[in-house]
This record gives structure tokens, C-alpha cells and sequence, in this order.
């Protein structure tokens, strides 16, 4: 049983009513790691759904976090911003209402192309309506027993003065230089580094609550029974282990179901931060290969498995992965080890699996024929003459082979790696051939004329040519490389040359034998 299908079972054993709760903070650039939480998470809201119960899935922008240094990423300026709260820090390129939204926006655009059904709550937004107001109070007269909860937990000690609220100064704005000095309901009186004093409301957005108060307090505002959260959380002592304290002995709720997870690695380069920036961003994830893909990227083992993400080349292997399932999916020949991966796939569907099989074009081909065609129109040209698309294309067939058109090209652009780029010459290259390579090419023109005009059959005359002349395999495989691209390697030579008018192959071979 997919493990989805698991979480939703144990869920559905303490009742049929559920609201799954997800969110990030966005301090910076969100990596293609930060996908995760909120596809495993809609994972488990679509088997819920599906079984039949009611359930939701919020999705918590915490654009109440202050600002906590001054990252590398951003101008000099934003060095008098730290400690402000992300929504009241101006745009950094002034095209959005405020910091958050400008390291947010581009997250929420990619989850709502991902399928993901949630509704999406900024917290600045709960502080400013008073929805945390009856929990602060709860937590400031909770106080010593939070203090307590926090340090048995933890086992660090809690300072003296600690107060489960933080003023935010009403003269620097900062939530991070203010000491309380007293508590009156509903005001909360503080002094403040930069000298001023003040009160805060605590039905307003005058202040925050700690991080691990905080998260307890939003399971009890929100109703939440399941939250999927990354695995250093999860830790012994950790934050979830402080909220089910919280949420049962303060704010007297039950904690919610948890599902921990792994990180997500960008291969070669370990876990990623949103903090300090990231060479693959989710939105990069999401112009490499449709949503789908990703989706099925992270649905395709168990949460508490890490994955390795590779930009580079094995995302052809992930996509042929994809493609392998699809098929088994819709045309049978299904072991018992590949029945998750169907579920996988279905799970991975933005709004459902279609009825039949769409068209399979794999992504290796399209890596060669968008470096040789002139757009679109020219790749369902060459498609449609090497015989692998008709007019029984429907529309939706061609929008998903559009897609899959626009993330090749994106990749090639800046994640493919050297080797699978190139250039076709229009005309015979200047590159010297030996003796040995002029021959190889003249007795490969004799065996190329009579070849029926498929990647495999040409591959096999090619292969057999150079296997028996002087120079050998790898040395015919790079004379053709040259003759055709101006380097000594390149994309996989059979289909490679099928995607190309056949008199066109067989004149440059011509030439070059001569």
C-alpha cells in the first residue's frame, strides 16, 4: 500500500473529519527541496478525499517571522530591516506589496500548478485579525508552565524574564529588541532597545509569540489532526515534541498526526537552505519537467526516505522512470513491486489521471530534436516524419507535448550538462579526418543507403561499420560526431540522425568520405 494511502488510514481511524496544515517562511529564494512538504501533504489530502472524508489543507505563509540577519542575497540596505517582520519589509524589487510576497509568490504560483488544493493564510494577517489573541493570553498566563515545558523538554535552559510574546516596538518595528514589563489583558507593556515604551495589543498585530509556542498555538486556532513538517523537527527534544506538550497541557487540544520527512539533495551538493540561496529554485523544478514529474519525484518512496535530486542528467533517467510507469499504468504488465509506483503515478496527477494513455514522446528524443528544429512546428514536423505523431493526437496530447518542449528547452539552457548540447552544422565543418575515419565513412555510406530510416536500424549499420574497420567503434562514433556537429561527442547518434533528413545524413557522409 502506497504510503499515502497509510497515513489517510491511520488518520481516518481517529475520525472523518481533517484539516491538513503546511506552510514555510519566506525568507528567501524557496529551493526545489521546499516542494516537498506540500506534495506530500496534498498526497494524503487526495486519499483522505478519495476514502470519502471531509478534509482540508491550509497552507501558512509565516510572513510574521522577523527577518533574522541580512543575507548575502540581498542590497546593504535591508541591514536596518533585520528583525522586522517579512510582511512589513519593503519589496526587494518593488514589484510585489512586501518581502514576503516577493519570496512567496513564485512558490504559491508553482503549488497551484502542482494540483495542490489548499487554502493559503498569511500569519500577519491572523495576527492582525486577532485569531491568536484568546492563545497568547492563554500562553502569557500559561506562562511558568510553558517556561517549564520548554526547558524539560529541550533541557536548555529558559532565561528568567521569559514571556511567550514578543512586543513589536511601534518605534523601530523590530519584534526582537523589546522586554516586557508587564501584562494587563488585553495590553502587553515593554521597553524597547532603541529606548522607546510602549504597549502592545494583543488583538492586533503589536507583537508574536515564540516559534515552538507559536506552532502549538496554530494547531489549536485551526483545528489541524495531520501536519507533515521536515525531519529536524522531528528530533528528540525537538520542536514537534514541545508542541504536543503545548497543544495538551496549555492550549488543551490534541496534537496533530505528523508525518516527518526527509530533505530533499540537490546531488553533488547536499540538503539546501531558502536562506542562503539556491542554484535550483522550485520554480526551476517546475520549467525542467512538468508538475506532474515533480509530483511523482516525491511521491515515488516513502517521506522518510531522502531524496537526491539531479538537475543534470538524471532527469532524463527520472523522466524515462515516469514514462515506464505511465505505460504500466494504462496498458497492464504489473508486477507486485511496481503497484506504489502506479499509485505514485495516479497520486501525481494535478487534477487526475486521464482516460487513456497520453502520448509518450521521451524526453532523450526531445533533448535532440529541439537542438535541431526551428520551434514547436518544427519538432511535430520531424515528429510526424519519423512516424511518432498523426492526427490522432488530441489537444491535450499536444499541450503536454508543448510542455514537455518548453522544460527541455529550459533545460538546456541552464541545468543540462555540456554533453548533450550541440549545434548541427549546415555545412561540412572544417575538422581534419584521417585516413582511417575517410574510409570507415565510405563504406558507411554503402551500408546507410539501403537502411530503413529508424534510430535502431541506423545505430546497428553505424555500430557494425565502425566495430569493423581500423579505427573502431568509439573512433567512428566521434568522425560522425565531427562531420555533423563540430565535436567529438554528442547525443545518441542513432536517433540522433533519424530526426534528420535522410539525403541530408547521406550527402554529408558523402562529402566527408571523399
Amino acid at each position: 500500500m502506497h504510503w499515502a494511502d497509510v497515513e489517510a488510514n491511520t488518520l481516518l481511524e481517529k475520525g472523518s473529519v481533517h484539516l491538513i496544515s503546511t506552510g514555510i517562511t519566506p525568507s528567501g529564494t524557496l529551493h526545489v527541496g521546499t516542494l516537498r512538504e506540500a506534495i506530500t501533504a496534498e498526497a494524503v489530502r487526495k486519499s483522505l478525499e478519495k476514502q470519502g472524508a471531509s478534509v482540508r489543507m491550509i497552507y501558512l505563509v509565516d510572513s510574521w517571522d522577523p527577518l533574522r540577519k541580512k543575507y548575502p542575497f540581498l542590497p546593504e540596505s535591508f541591514e536596518a530591516e533585520v528583525g522586522k517582520p517579512l510582511a512589513y519589509i519593503p519589496c526587494p524589487c518593488g514589484q510585489h506589496v512586501n518581502y514576503a510576497q516577493h519570496y512567496i509568490q513564485p512558490f504559491l504560483d508553482s503549488i497551484q500548478e502542482l494540483g495542490i488544493h489548499c487554502q493559503v493564510l498569511w500569519t500577519h494577517e491572523q495576527y492582525e485579525q486577532g485569531k491568536f489573541a484568546e492563545v497568547i493570553d492563554t500562553a502569557i498566563r500559561e506562562k511558568d508552565k510553558v517556561a517549564a515545558i520548554l526547558k524539560d523538554v529541550s533541557g536548555r535552559e529558559i532565561a528568567k524574564d521569559f514571556f511567550p510574546y514578543s512586543p513589536r516596538c511601534e518605534s523601530c518595528g523590530r519584534l526582537t529588541h523589546a522586554k516586557v514589563t508587564g501584562y494587563e489583558k488585553p495590553y502587553v507593556n515593554y521597553r524597547c532597545a532603541c529606548g522607546h515604551e510602549g504597549k502592545a495589543d494583543i488583538r492586533k498585530a503589536d507583537g508574536k509569540m515564540p516559534w515552538r509556542v507559536e506552532w502549538a498555538a496554530k494547531w489549536a486556532v485551526f483545528g489541524v489532526t495531520c501536519e507533515p513538517f521536515g525531519k529536524d523537527h522531528a528530533a528528540a527534544g525537538g520542536s514537534y515534541d514541545t508542541g504536543v506538550r503545548l497543544a495538551q497541557e496549555v492550549f488543551h487540544v490534541d496534537p496533530p498526526h505528523p508525518i516527518p520527512y526527509e530533505f530533499v539533495q540537490l546531488k553533488g551538493k547536499g540538503q539546501m537552505h531558502k536562506s542562503t540561496g539556491s542554484s535550483v529554485t522550485g520554480v526551476d523544478a517546475l520549467k525542467i519537467t512538468p508538475a506532474s514529474v515533480m509530483n511523482y519525484i516525491i511521491l515515488r518512496v516513502n517521506p522518510n526516505r531522502h531524496i537526491d535530486y539531479d538537475s543534470g542528467l538524471g532527469i532524463l533517467d527520472m523522466v524515462d522512470e515516469y514514462d515506464r510507469v505511465e505505460n504500466m499504468y494504462y496498458c497492464g504488465g504489473v508486477e507486485e513491486r511496481d503497484k506504489d509506483l502506479l499509485r505514485a503515478y495516479e497520486l501525481s496527477q494535478p487534477e487526475g489521471a486521464r482516460p487513456s494513455l497520453p502520448l509518450q514522446i521521451p524526453y532523450r528524443h526531445l533533448v535532440s530534436m529541439v537542438q535541431i528544429t526551428d520551434g514547436f512546428e518544427g519538432v511535430l514536423s520531424t515528429l510526424e516524419r519519423m512516424g511518432m505523431y498523426d492526427d490522432s493526437a488530441t489537444p491535450e496530447d499536444l499541450a503536454l507535448l508543448k510542455q514537455r518542449v518548453d522544460c527541455v528547452k529550459y533545460w538546456l539552457n541552464g541545468f543540462a550538462p555540456d554533453e548533450v548540447k550541440f549545434a548541427v552544422c549546415e555545412t561540412m565543418p572544417e575538422c581534419e579526418l584521417s585516413d582511417g575515419e575517410k574510409a570507415f565513412l565510405r563504406e558507411l555510406l554503402v551500408a546507410m543507403g539501403g537502411v530503413e530510416w529508424q534510430g535502431e536500424r541506423i545505430h546497428d549499420a553505424m555500430y557494425a561499420c565502425a566495430k569493423g574497420s581500423a579505427i573502431g567503434a568509439k573512433g567512428g562514433f566521434q568522425a560522425l560526431y565531427k562531420i555533423f556537429c563540430d565535436q567529438t561527442k554528442g547525443p545518441r547518434l542513432g536517433f540522433f540522425l533519424s530526426t534528420l533528413d535522410k539525403d541530408f545524413v547521406l550527402g554529408r557522409i558523402k562529402e566527408a568520405g571523399e
